[in-house]
């Protein structure tokens, strides 16, 4: 059984212990003495499988058991042990007794000694729901003490509304409340104290950082020492930027962020490729003719394709018309210097309207990536600021037909490109073709391609090896994601789906070209289709077709560190949603390992470093998981190692009950968002920093959302 479908076994397992404990507490209130036992001999069965549940659970990992081991199950078999011998002998003697014919007697079970211990188990079965999906991971000693104090409360409230006298019930009433302040002062004082921590670590971004930044002045003009127009301008925001340090953290150099950009000059060989993207509000019209009010680049969704050749130096400007909330761009899955990554707080200033920055970064990457806001980007990315980077690799023929396919949702709607109908484009048989498709949602997408035999040849820009032949598979693309599909044209229509429910791209034979045009596509292409293979028609239904492991597919070949190597830094990152305090504000959070943004601690490595990254979802959603700056190596998902083709990647889907270990070499100094990339959940607490020894940031350190 999966850890996912165990998850919700123990769920239901612990809804029905509660709800038969208390059911029984009532029925022995309302002298029911023949239900009164019957729901308790169900308590205790469910309380027993509850073990069951808890410790095949446990299987899958500590992180999935921590707070139902350490308080849940200990606070109910508590409440159980002293319900069965306060309440068991009663009811079943008063079971054994005869009585008229409903069941119903004066005594026996009515009493305070019967009904309270009963209610008691069920509040103490409920605190542990509570626990899980309330608090969240980890349990610790001060929600442990305020949980105990809740239904210790509950279980005095209710003896005393029985009508019987309590022994000792200023002495309990005491004892309850000072567990719970105890309770709250251990949850929450730390906490505090955390968030100042954090917010430091964040600012200086290094052991010992802070003290040496004292040194770096801001300057008065910002921009970079070798072109000025590296900075943020406009009549509402001063650039900013720190001059060179001498300072040092554990024997090495000091740096700010804003000096890690990229050059000004191309490499030799490379040409300068220049951009210029202005954000600005504006409504889109759809294929169908539907008008969006969107925010856009350029006055269109997506913006602007961005293409180049691997060696080229990428400059792009960005200008802000009236996007209040501010501006930058990121260059999703794409390893740019730190000071060029566009995470607003941390690597710069958000561009202001009037305002603009420039983005320089030489193009060593071929492959398909995207950019995006990073500035209040779950609204901003929804609403339509975000475009297509394709970069080429160098000396490669531009042959067939090259599509780059970007995907979201618009009000409800799935587009691709700006179109909101398929895409309609014909295409000689026995042409290369290649489809480049990109998530660009908070959610994953399934895609399935009909009519023709295909290959999966590349993910999150990275070419697999011995990609084979795919016919009816489903290809399950998480949020910021990309695949790129290759094939030749067949001798009749290809078929591309999205979700299985419409078709995102429809391929016809006929001359190449002809047809409807898409917004974000290339014309050079790097892979073909090998022909062969199963394949099906293209309006055969693909609802029933199996999701493709990517973890099984390809060629497996050797990769430069697995799980037997020797990491020189190990993080952990348990998913999850609960209470957590956020700023110093409570919120009902997505938490890593129980807190919330800005309060989870830095993650800091030395350049150079091997750095394991283990991923843990033990929520009920998807947490599609983004490391700025770093493509990783999977090791292994669900103690798995993949046995196809390597697989790097910068975006992975940890679904519910997965846990991931990933691997990277810390060979990008910077500072870095790490992060969800629903970025709805990374707005509600779910990202953290990955910072290098000494590197620091001239800015507040926090995000935009």
């Amino acid at each position: 059984m999966t850890t996912d479908r165990l998850m919700a076994l123990d769920l239901l397992v612990s809804v029905l212990t509660a709800a038969a404990w208390v059911s029984a507490g009532v029925a022995a209130a309302a002298r029911r003495t023949r239900t009164t036992a019957a729901l308790f001999a169900v308590a205790l069965v469910a309380s027993l499988a509850r073990v069951w549940s808890v410790l095949a659970l446990a299987g899958a990992g500590w992180w999935f058991v921590q707070e139902k081991v350490t308080v849940a199950l200990p606070l109910l078999f508590a409440a159980a042990a002293v319900a069965t011998a306060l309440a068991g002998p009663r009811v079943l003697r008063a079971a054994r007794r005869p009585g008229p014919p409903s069941g119903a007697v004066p005594h026996g079970v009515r009493t305070p000694a019967v009904v309270v211990p009963l209610l008691g188990a069920g509040y103490a079965a409920a605190a542990g729901l509570v626990q899980t999906f309330l608090v969240g991971y980890p349990a610790d000693p001060g929600t442990a003490l305020l949980l105990l104090a809740v239904v210790a409360g509950a279980v005095l409230v209710t003896w005393r509304a029985s009508g019987a006298s309590v022994p000792g019930l200023r002495t309990a009433t005491a004892a309850t409340a000072v567990a719970a302040v105890l309770g709250v002062t251990l949850t929450f004082v730390p906490a505090t104290e955390g968030t100042a921590a954090a917010a430091e670590g964040a600012a200086s971004a290094g052991a010992g950082a802070a003290g040496a930044a004292g040194s770096e002045t801001p300057s008065a003009h910002g921009g970079h020492p070798a072109s000025a127009d590296h900075s943020v301008s406009g009549p509402s925001s001063e650039g900013h930027s720190v001059s060179g340090a001498s300072a040092s953290v554990a024997g090495g150099p000091v740096r700010p962020v804003t000096a890690l950009r990229g050059p000004a000059v191309p490499p030799p060989g490379g040409a300068v490729r220049r951009f210029t993207l202005t954000a600005r509000t504006a409504t889109v019209t759809l294929s169908s003719g539907r008008k969006v009010a969107a925010w856009t680049f350029d006055g269109r969704v997506p913006g602007p394709p961005i293409t180049a050749v691997q060696g080229d130096l990428v400059e792009v400007r960005l200008r802000n018309a009236d996007i209040a909330s501010g501006v930058t761009l990121h260059w999703h899955g794409y390893d740019v210097p730190s000071g060029e990554d566009g995470v607003p707080g941390l690597t710069q200033e958000a561009v202001p309207p009037g305002g603009e920055f420039v983005y320089r970064f030489v193009a060593a990457q071929a492959g398909t990536y995207w950019y995006h806001t990073h500035e209040v980007s779950d609204l901003g990315v929804r609403m339509g600021l975000y475009g297509t980077l394709v970069v080429t690799p160098k000396g490669a023929a531009a042959t067939g037909v090259d599509l780059t396919l970007p995907v979201h949702t618009f009000a409800g709607t799935t587009v691709t490109g700006d179109h909101d109908q398929p895409l309609v484009r014909q295409v000689a048989p026995g042409t290369p073709v290649r489809l480049r498709l990109i998530n660009t949602d908070n959610t994953p997408h399934r895609f399935t391609l009909a009519g023709t035999p295909y290959r999966l040849v590349a993910v999150d820009g990275t070419d697999l090896t011995g990609p084979g032949t795919l016919g009816r598979a489903g290809l399950r693309l998480a949020a910021g994601g990309r695949y790129d599909l290759a094939f030749t044209m067949p001798a009749g229509p290809a078929v591309l789906r999205t979700d299985d429910r419409s078709d995102a791209v429809r391929l016809t034979p006929g001359p190449s070209g002809t047809g409807e045009g898409a917004a974000g596509t290339s014309t050079d292409s790097g892979g073909t289709g090998d022909g062969t293979g199963g394949g099906s028609t293209a309006t055969a239904p693909t609802g029933d077709w199996p999701e493709l492991d990517l973890t099984r597919y390809g060629t497996p070949a050797p990769t430069p560190y697995t799980l037997r190597s020797r990491f020189d830094r190990d993080f952990t990152l348990v998913l999850d949603r609960g209470l957590a305090l956020a700023g110093g504000k409570p919120a009902y959070a997505h938490t890593v390992n129980g807190l919330a943004f800005p309060d989870i601690p830095t993650e800091v490595v030395r350049e150079g470093d091997l750095v394991r990254l283990t991923v843990v979802n033990r929520g009920r959603d998807t947490h599609p998981w983004h490391l700025h700056g770093h493509r990783v190596l999977v090791l292994s998902r669900d103690g798995r190692s993949p046995t196809g083709s390597p697989l790097w990647l910068d975006t992975f889907d940890v679904r519910p009950g997965e846990v991931w270990e990933v691997a990277f070499r810390a060979t990008n100094p910077g500072l870095w968002m790490n992060h969800c990339h629903n970025l709805s959940h990374a707005d509600l607490g779910m990202m953290l920093h990955l910072a290098y020894e000494g590197v620091t940031t001239p800015f507040h350190g926090a995000h935009g959302g």
